[in-house]
């Protein structure tokens, strides 16, 4: 007969602590993928309100069932975050490897150039953990507690499996912040490029700042739906709204669009745009303007400007649930004020990377918008992120971008 565990005592050859699930808590969907536990769901005394942030455990349903390592930091409303099913696992730096060596494999297979997202969080078993890379660099967003703490061995299993020479720590994110964690950035090995690094993606040369840019310094997630926009693009006048680097405007160049005009309201990032076009040698096809893009849109119309395609990639509006309505209300103004500059027949292009907003609310709201600025729409296509980016089935939040394409 087997002596069910005491709260205290460990399965595993790690010594770890035990932390236990609530009866209430769902134990069939973290058993089958859901790698996220909340607070309301835990067993929450002393001992475990005691432990670290980043802290690993072995986590147990209410029956005292093992269900596997958990990382755990009694600070987040994540309370658990699923590292492996196995609770006799040691997460050590061949563990990171094995995670990075799948990924990389996977990267390998679909790219033919080091330029990519290696590491995206849960759906590739390193939960809160994104690495870009930029062939000899890669950024490491450690967002997650656990990962931070084992930043060092992740580091060394990283340089092992891909032979990287340089990592940077990028500690801009949001989620930092609701883990405890710091904000400072940094090198964690060998250095920082001294300049911009070009990228090629679909034809064209975009200049990602990895220090002080956006997110990581150019976002991979939207590869596939620039491919798509700049198939639409050819002998076209272009209009690339909250335009970062540039991202949809230089697809398009470099698919012979006839002009492209970037919008945004870094300065910095236009200039890197710039540069990226003049590499391009289309920088006399291309145009930039700084401001509020609400503003910039309003100003467009009133100035009788019209644009074959136009493309609204904005920032996360509803990053989170209660900023739901609002972020709903900003699509919709987006997409109301961008549609009377799109010429008859011509193309409408609008992104959300809101992990609060599902596909559906989103095409609500866009199509509303379409329709207040009195146009009909016919949807096109609607796209995601990459292949670079996969999503976790039992996770909604891993399939945070969509992008719907119309014909008005």
């Amino acid at each position: 007969m087997t002596t069910p565990l005491s709260p205290t005592a460990s399965p595993d050859p790690n010594n770890l602590p035990v932390v236990r699930l609530l009866p209430k808590a769902n134990a069939r969907a973290i058993r089958h993928g859901f790698p996220w536990v909340y607070a309301n769901e835990m067993v929450v005394d002393r001992r475990t309100k005691a432990l670290a942030p980043g802290t690993l455990a072995v986590l147990e349903d209410s029956a005292r069932q093992v269900m596997g390592i958990v990382a755990v930091n009694p600070l987040s409303k994540i309370f658990c975050r699923m590292l492996d099913q196995n609770a006799e696992a040691e997460v050590n730096q061949s563990w990171f490897e094995g995670h990075i060596n799948r990924a990389f494999q996977l990267r390998d297979q679909l790219y033919d150039a080091p330029y990519y997202r290696l590491i995206h969080a849960e759906a590739d078993g390193l939960p809160g953990v994104v690495i870009d890379r930029f062939g000899d660099t890669a950024v490491i967003q450690a967002n997650a507690a656990w990962a931070d703490v084992h930043l060092d061995t992740l580091t060394a299993a990283l340089i092992e499996q891909t032979g990287v020479k340089n990592v940077l720590k990028n500690a801009a994110g949001r989620t930092r912040a609701l883990e405890g964690l710091d904000d400072v950035s940094g090198v964690l090995h060998g250095e920082a490029p001294k300049a911009a690094v070009p990228v090629r993606m679909n034809g064209a040369i975009y200049m990602a700042d990895l220090t002080g840019g956006q997110k990581t310094g150019i976002f991979y997630d939207q590869r596939l739906n620039h491919a798509f926009a700049a198939q639409l693009s050819k002998g076209k006048r272009i209009l690339d709204v909250f335009a970062h680097v540039g991202g949809f405007s230089l697809a398009a160049l470099a698919n012979d669009a006839a002009s492209a005009l970037a919008v945004d309201g870094s300065a910095p990032a236009l200039e890197l745009a710039q540069q990226g076009a003049d590499a391009m040698g289309v920088g006399d096809r291309f145009d930039t303007r700084q401001g509020d893009a609400f503003d910039v849109l309003t100003a467009l119309r009133s100035e009788g400007a019209e644009f074959d395609v136009v493309i609204c990639d904005p920032p996360a509006f509803a990053p989170g649930k209660p900023a739901l309505d609002a972020g709903l209300r900003a699509y919709e103004r987006v997409a109301r004020l961008a549609a009377p500059l799109v010429a008859e027949n011509g193309i409408l292009a609008l992104c959300s990377c809101s992990h609060a907003v599902d596909l559906t609310q989103f095409r609500t709201a866009s199509v509303r918008g379409i329709g207040r600025a009195g146009r009909r729409a016919a949807m096109l296509h609607t796209g995601f992120a990459g292949p670079d980016h996969p999503q976790l089935p039992q996770l909604a939040e891993t399939g945070y971008l969509k992008s719907l394409f119309f014909r008005l």
